[in-house]
């Protein structure tokens, strides 16, 4: 790179120092002021460099070594120089190549300590988030002592049996049922040593009631000691399959309507149970089952074992009686659905065949 301030002539084509045509020649040596000729040709002076052949790049100069990154950039230190001797300039070329090259070394470096600085904060830092969340947990379950998690909210206790029994189910006093039933599955073991009784228990769909509740009632109000097989006479005994001796169901007003037409027999009045004594079927109103009657009021238990015991009375051969004295517990096969006073006798409540046992 030719030095700040010295005017530099040179010739197009490279074949030696030349004056430019039109230009005056500067002052030779000793005259005027400012340096000599050989002085300013020796900083001037252009290498003799071979015209390129055709179809080759030209070679390139000491200016382009110092503008630029060249073939210097290319070559190694130790390597034997080629060509012509670099001049001065092509010396400060690779001075500032070099300078430049450190200085992209050096702002990679910054790059790179400053991404893996990163990458260690943002580890520290997801390793202090998941710690403190394992503490928020902590905390959490510790605070949780005095307050209620929606998970750890105890069931409800299971309701017992007479607990079960003494309760209303929600249904409608005009309820038709598709007619439909299923068999509660199971066997119950008859307890006594008297004349047994098989009966299946069938339920119609789509009442809403439990029918294992209904079942379990049956088989315990029939081997109660005060219903019919009081002093061993009789023992009842369910089964789900075989053809049993009579077939207790549960259906709606509707459907038991159906049924007990079929022995003759109108429920709609009242909305009553029925024996159908003409088909295997005992007839069990649901809506009685599930609300009870007037008569009973909220005696519910009590209700639902005189309708057992009533229409499985009537399939026994019972008919219907009445109390015969004001204040007389009313008989098992007294119509207590309907009624407990009659020609200005008022009877209590019973649903036992032999309620003194």
């Amino acid at each position: 790179m030719p030095a700040a301030g010295l005017p530099r002539q040179r010739q197009a084509g490279g074949e030696g120092h030349r004056p430019v045509p039109g230009r005056a020649p500067g002052p030779g040596p000793g005259r005027g002021t400012g340096p000599r000729q050989d002085y300013l040709d020796a900083f001037d002076k252009e290498p003799d460099v071979p015209a390129p052949r055709a179809g080759e790049p030209p070679t390139a100069t000491s200016e382009s070594y110092a503008t630029e990154a060249g073939p210097e950039a290319d070559r190694g230190d130790d390597a034997p120089p080629t060509g012509v001797p670099a001049q001065r300039g092509a010396g400060k070329g690779r001075a500032f190549t070099g300078i430049a090259a450190a200085a992209v070394t050096t702002v990679l470096a910054v790059v790179v300590a400053g991404h893996v600085t990163a990458r260690r904060e943002d580890g520290a830092a997801r390793s202090s988030s998941a710690t403190d969340q394992a503490r928020d947990a902590h905390d959490s379950a510790s605070r949780g002592d005095d307050r209620t998690s929606p998970s750890a909210t105890p069931s409800a206790a299971a309701l017992t049996y007479e607990q079960k029994m003494d309760r209303k189910y929600p249904l409608g006093a005009t309820l038709k049922g598709p007619g439909k039933f299923d068999t509660v599955p199971g066997f119950a073991r008859a307890p006594g040593t008297g004349r047994k009784y098989t009966y299946r228990v069938d339920v119609e769909q789509g009442l809403g009631l439990d029918g294992a509740l209904f079942a379990e009632a049956v088989q315990k109000t029939l081997n109660d000691e005060r219903s019919w097989s009081h002093g061993g006479a009789r023992t009842f005994e369910r089964v789900s399959s075989g053809k049993p001796d009579f077939v207790i169901t549960l259906a709606s007003p509707g459907t038991t309507a159906k049924w007990c037409a079929k022995s003759g027999l109108d429920t709609t009045q009242d909305n009553v149970s029925c024996d159908s004594a003409a088909t295997e079927r005992v007839m069990i109103n649901a809506y009685r089952w599930a609300q009870g009657s007037k008569t009973y009021g909220n005696k519910i238990h009590a209700y639902r074992q005189m309708l057992i015991n009533h229409e499985v009375g009537h399939r026994l051969g019972h008919g219907h009686v009445s109390c015969r004295r004001d204040g007389e517990l009313a008989p098992v096969m007294q119509q207590q659905t309907k009624f407990l006073d009659h020609d200005g006798i008022h009877c209590l409540p019973n649903p036992w065949p032999f309620p003194e046992s």
